[in-house]
């Protein structure tokens, strides 16, 4: 079900409602592979009947999306991780340069035992996800307790990363092909949160009626 969620994110043809739809869909299936992965431990439980044998998870999770785009991960991650404290990394792309600038950061206090999921739809550079995991480095973060979650990668961002941080889990849908020259994911999907958030239709349409003013 992943690939046919990805496949309307990728698709043109895709309207923003839909985008948004098949997002939320693909976010949740996304949290639901994360959290089987995270560690358990036995636990004895007790039902009306009588007691039994269950499991509870070991470790606090600290959600952190990337904004923007990140946030559309977090609402799925929420429902999992209800106690999850969350915390912000606000980081823009300069177009020109395609080098990551920090903007905004509100991280909730870490402990050495807490498990980070760092949320980004979109690792193309891997210039974003640098800068995030090296502020959290220098928060004297455990790295080997950190996974970087994406729905799309590039063999050029997947090698930043493990090349700084190799001790740094990776989860990704899929790895596409490479980066353009403008530093975008080929075939990708375009811009993900122009997309999900309605941005680039705003754009569009702001160049429209200006030329159409002359």
């Amino acid at each position: 079900m992943k690939d046919h969620f990805l496949t309307l994110l990728r698709s043109q043809a895709t309207g923003m409602a839909d985008f948004r739809a098949a997002a939320k869909s693909l976010s949740s299936l996304i949290a639901s592979d994360i959290a089987a992965q995270l560690p358990m431990t036995p636990c004895p439980v007790r039902t009306p009947l009588g007691p039994t044998e269950g499991v509870i998870g070991r470790d606090q999770v600290v959600l952190i999306p990337i904004l923007r785009a990140g946030l559309v991960l977090l609402p799925p991650f929420m429902d999992l991780f209800p106690q999850a404290p969350i915390g912000f990394f606000g980081i823009r792309r300069d177009e020109k340069t395609a080098l990551p600038h920090l903007y905004y950061e509100n991280i909730p206090t870490l402990a050495p035992t807490d498990r980070i999921l760092l949320l980004d739809p979109m690792l193309a550079t891997g210039g974003s996800a640098l800068l995030s995991l090296q502020k959290l480095k220098e928060k004297k973060v455990d790295l080997a307790r950190a996974t970087l979650v994406t729905i799309l990668a590039t063999p050029e961002g997947m090698r930043a990363v493990e090349q700084a941080f190799p001790e740094v889990k990776i989860y990704t849908v899929a790895i596409d092909e490479k980066l353009n020259q403008h530093k975008y994911i080929v075939p990708g999907l375009g811009d993900f949160g122009d997309r999900y958030f309605g941005t680039e239709l705003r754009i569009t349409r702001s160049i429209h009626k200006y030329t159409a003013r002359g």
